[in-house]
């Protein structure tokens, strides 16, 4: 595959995969981004002529059949993940699909059998991207002692206050974005990164506007949380607690926090501080050239398409864990108990 030409096919054009996938997919030697389906045939044409794809297809069934591709990109909200993913790999193509993965553990758990049923197909999840540029210092000074044995991780995502009137975004509507809530999943992978994953996790939100005016001006329920408190028993042997809110105005953040038997570490502001026991206060930490990571995501998938490396931002595998929490969380706020992990 090495010497082949990579022809992707494009299923939901969101800002992302405008700001990033088509653009930075069409940079890399020998791939062409072929074809395009958006939700409309008019927003299929904007972006077919904005960066020069030839083909427009009507429905995303006949553009991930077609013989022009051997690669989807899927950038729609989660509630089509699972379907086209399928499709893409029952079509024998590779599968970049755009975060969350999916709308459920179960979907997670159904795109995952399919991505092990055809190992020779490269499958990818579009990474959480606020963390890469510290996450190899994150985990060298861990397993190094800089903070000695990993005792409790805090995290805190806020910042603004709640706004009554604003409209609805994808994200606050449950049938297309799932178990998803706000940017907990996003902060979840990252700490699967740095501190591995939790075996036992209780929740509580809180849903303060109940409706809201979709883009036709129609009042529809809201069923995400605006606020949400999670405590979690790690595999490392520290307690989780993550608040994401839109409640929380004026609170530093978003920021988290790892803290040690010997010292602690603090991420904000893509940057990272650490102290230990006997500093007076947190001082920021250099990320050595080489380890400071960045955005990469098209470049490891076309790289794993022609056999150079593994897919590691991020892989199905992970991609199940994060979901896995995610249901685990609402579960938990619905019935009021501890929902243990994995699923």
């Amino acid at each position: 595959m090495s010497n082949d030409t990579i022809r992707v096919g494009v299923v939901g054009a969101g800002a992302n995969t405008r700001t990033h996938h088509i653009p930075k997919l069409q940079a890399i030697d020998s791939v062409e981004v072929i074809s395009v389906c958006n939700r409309s045939r008019e927003s299929s044409e904007r972006v077919a002529q904005e960066f020069g794809i030839p083909t427009i297809y009507e429905n995303w069934q006949e553009l991930v059949a077609a013989s022009d591709t051997n690669a989807i990109v899927i950038g729609t909200w989660p509630y089509m993940h699972c379907r086209v993913t399928l499709a893409g790999l029952a079509a024998n193509k590779h599968v970049m699909c755009e975060a969350r993965m999916a709308m459920n553990a179960q979907e997670a758990h159904t795109m995952r059998n399919a991505s092990r049923e055809n190992t020779h197909l490269i499958t990818q999840i579009v990474p959480s991207p606020f963390s890469l540029r510290v996450d190899n210092t994150i985990k060298r000074l861990i397993a190094d002692g800089y903070i000695g044995d990993v005792l409790a991780v805090e995290v805190r995502a806020g910042g603004t206050f709640l706004d009554p009137d604003a409209p609805m975004h994808w994200r606050d509507d449950f049938n297309l974005s799932g178990f998803n809530i706000m940017s907990m999943g996003i902060w979840y992978e990252a700490l699967l990164r740095w501190v591995g994953e939790a075996t036992s996790v209780m929740a509580m939100g809180k849903t303060y506007v109940r409706m809201r005016k979709d883009a036709d001006g129609v009042m529809r329920p809201i069923r995400i949380p605006q606020h949400i408190d999670i405590v979690a028993d790690m595999s490392i042997g520290a307690q989780l607690h993550v608040q994401v809110s839109t409640v929380a105005g004026l609170v530093d953040g978003p920021e988290a926090f790892i803290f040690g038997s010997a010292g602690t570490l603090r991420f904000a502001n893509n940057s990272l501080y650490g102290g230990q026991k006997d500093d007076d206060t947190l001082t920021e930490i250099p990320i050595p050239a080489e380890e400071e990571g960045g955005w990469r995501v098209e470049e490891e998938f076309v790289s794993a398409i022609r056999g150079n490396e593994a897919i590691t931002h991020t892989n199905f595998e992970d991609g199940v864990k994060y979901m896995e929490f995610t249901e685990a969380v609402t579960r938990s706020m619905t019935t009021g108990k501890a929902i243990p992990l994995p699923l």
